[in-house]
């Protein structure tokens, strides 16, 4: 379901924009209609009345808990069931956060993602998108939602972007509490500034070098992290709100100090924050999580160096809920694991 055909609906069943706007609330919210001092029989149409109960059990449908996966952090991976049968993941993060999915699968590839390893399979419409706030909101208070789920929101762009008009509306979530997670497609830097919604930013980056880029992400647009931090820089500037850039660090691969020379060259006097996560074991790969001690070496050296880094546990670690996993262990497993070998110094 897409949001603008449920708003026609609603506008079909006699619903003037006042009713429109405490319907679609009250679903984002995860409130009954009786909440607050007007019942629905007190002020909808009376055809918007009668649908209303089928109309609740569908939107309900577009998002159903299959399975939910709490770790010892606060964090809980949720396996969401899609009305077709297929499954997405969520997640709730601690302080109030929420992570959702924007693709049944992911067309980029990532290498060391179990979600890139399935494909795409379908996009996520914008009623999903928005259905995965509102079930989250069933199980807790959610005031920042971040678009860093299974998928890559840029190859959705017209739904991920309604769902975000949405959420930043009538869900009542700050825009800056919206944080929209690519890869760098340059489609993202012509669209986001021109929204009434102008979510933060953050850009999956996970090296300084071009061609280990190539190799790690193989279907992300080819564009140079030099570049791609150039055009995170003007986005930040013209909204106000830093560049969050993701690194997810593997043991072998984008930890030694060539990157970090490399991290401070891009971003040391830029409007950014990098975020260091150290990678999320998945046994069916053969990429390594290094250990909490030199991450933390790392980020404390980084932030020394005068790059702002926060050292960022990734949820899920302790119930093997990497991104993708919970959704591959409900199907069938990766028979093989990939293997990538880091270039020679220099590359």
């Amino acid at each position: 379901m897409q949001i603008e055909a449920l708003r026609q609906r609603l506008r079909a069943l006699g619903a003037k924009p006042k009713h429109e706007q405490r319907l679609l609330a009250d679903w984002v919210l995860a409130r009954p209609h009786e909440q607050g001092r007007r019942r629905p029989a007190d002020f909808l149409p009376l055809a918007l009345r009668e649908a209303l109960p089928a109309l609740d059990a569908e939107l309900q449908s577009l998002a159903t808990l299959v399975s939910i996966h709490p770790d010892a952090v606060g964090s809980a991976r949720l396996l969401v069931g899609l009305n077709d049968g297929q499954t997405v993941e969520s997640v709730l993060l601690p302080r109030d956060g929420l992570c959702v999915s924007t693709q049944v699968g992911c067309a980029v590839g990532c290498v060391f993602c179990m979600t890139g390893q399935s494909g795409l399979l379908r996009q996520v419409t914008s009623g999903e998108i928005v259905a995965q706030v509102a079930l989250a909101r069933t199980q807790r208070v959610v005031k920042k939602v971040v678009f860093m789920g299974m998928g890559e929101p840029a190859h959705n762009l017209d739904n991920v972007l309604e769902a975000i008009h949405l959420l930043g509306t009538v869900g009542q979530i700050g825009h800056k509490n919206l944080v929209f997670s690519t890869v760098g497609d340059p489609r993202v830097f012509e669209r986001l500034p021109l929204g009434e919604v102008k979510p933060a930013l953050a850009l999956s980056l996970h090296t300084t070098k071009l061609e280990l880029r190539r190799r790690l992400l193989p279907r992300a647009p080819q564009i140079a992290p030099d570049e791609l931090v150039e055009l995170g820089e003007i986005y930040a500037r013209s909204t106000g709100y830093p560049i969050q850039y993701q690194w997810t660090l593997m043991e072998g691969i984008n930890d030694g100090e060539d990157e970090l020379d490399g991290i401070v060259r891009l971003l040391k006097g830029k409007y950014a924050l990098l975020n260091m996560i150290p990678y999320n074991t998945i046994p069916e790969l053969a990429f390594k999580r290094p250990s909490w001690e030199r991450a933390a070496a790392i980020a404390r050296s980084l932030h020394q160096r005068g790059v702002l880094t926060k050292l960022r546990d990734s949820a899920g670690q302790d119930v093997e809920g990497g991104c993708g996993q919970l959704r591959a262990r409900s199907r069938t497993p990766v028979a093989q694991p990939l293997t990538l070998h880091r270039p020679a110094r220099g590359a």
